[in-house]
């Protein structure tokens, strides 16, 4: 058996056994199934288990989901281990459709990142301009915790600190500190260390040992986070479900997709916002 259907077919039902990462009912493997390389946001913002039921009832197509950072999941593609993306690093993503392994990338959703802290606010971050926020974090030395796992978000925090001069490989400020992990991991050290940190807001909203921080910055448009899906390229790997996949990929962005969406809300407070362009 050659190494790339192995893994696939060996290697990545394992790890999807190991991170219990399973959409839909125990009986996916005797119909129709994709598997689904996607961020920990769109996972652990509980957004999926709204989202996908409805898509298996409509179609019945099962979806088998590795939540990982999305420069993981972008790898998991491009070795040919999934048979589509959901994802939120717009430049990965258009470098990924470039290389060839997509024909194609769409816009899906967005929300926004937050910066959140302990109320008290000791380095005086609150407001609505993070580039401000993160140079006094940098000043004042106070902790904050870094997804540091290549993620969308860490991606996005990568390049905030960059707009302020700042590149973290090299000149690291004084309380940064990277874990390696998940936006709830993150989310969890932060708490129990009074940290900031950097997530998205559905993972926040969803987010319930959230200790003594609150939101602090918000607001302000460099913080917009968008989300796109792509189906991998079958002229790249054979053995992608690129039909199957496909209906997901125009599900998602057609009006039911789009609607069931904007209807997941956690106490009210919708957490993503469609906007796929019209058909």
């Amino acid at each position: 058996m050659a190494l790339k259907n192995l893994t696939r077919r060996v290697v990545l039902p394992l790890l999807l056994a190991a991170t219990g990462a399973l959409a839909g009912s125990p009986a996916f493997a005797q119909g129709k199934s994709i598997v689904m390389a996607s961020t920990t946001s769109t996972e652990q913002s509980g957004l999926f288990a709204h989202l996908l039921p409805v898509f298996t009832k409509a179609t019945g197509i099962e979806v088998r989901v590795v939540a990982v950072g999305t420069g993981q999941a972008l790898d998991i593609a491009r070795r040919g281990d999934a048979d589509i993306l959901f994802v939120h690093d717009t430049a990965a993503e258009k470098k990924f459709v470039a290389e060839g392994y997509a024909t194609k990338r769409e816009d899906v959703m967005y929300n926004d990142f937050v910066l959140v802290g302990p109320k008290s606010d000791p380095a005086g971050t609150r407001g609505k301009d993070i580039a401000a926020a993160l140079k006094k974090l940098a000043e004042t030395g106070q902790p904050f915790v870094s997804r540091g796992d290549r993620s969308g978000t860490h991606a996005a925090e990568l390049r905030l600190w960059k707009s302020i001069g700042i590149d973290v490989a090299t000149n690291r400020p004084a309380g940064y500190k990277e874990c390696g992990c998940g936006m709830g991991p993150a989310l969890n050290i932060g708490s129990s260390t009074n940290a900031y940190v950097l997530t998205d807001r559905g993972t926040w909203l969803s987010f319930k040992n959230r200790g003594d921080l609150v939101i602090l910055v918000e607001g302000d448009r460099t913080l917009f986070n968008q989300y796109g899906v792509m189906v991998v390229n079958p002229a790249k790997h054979p053995q992608v479900k690129a039909d199957l996949a496909q209906q997901f990929a125009d599900w998602v962005v057609s009006p039911a997709g789009q609607q069931t969406i904007a209807s997941y809300k956690i106490n009210g407070e919708q957490l993503f916002f469609p906007n796929a362009a019209t058909k």
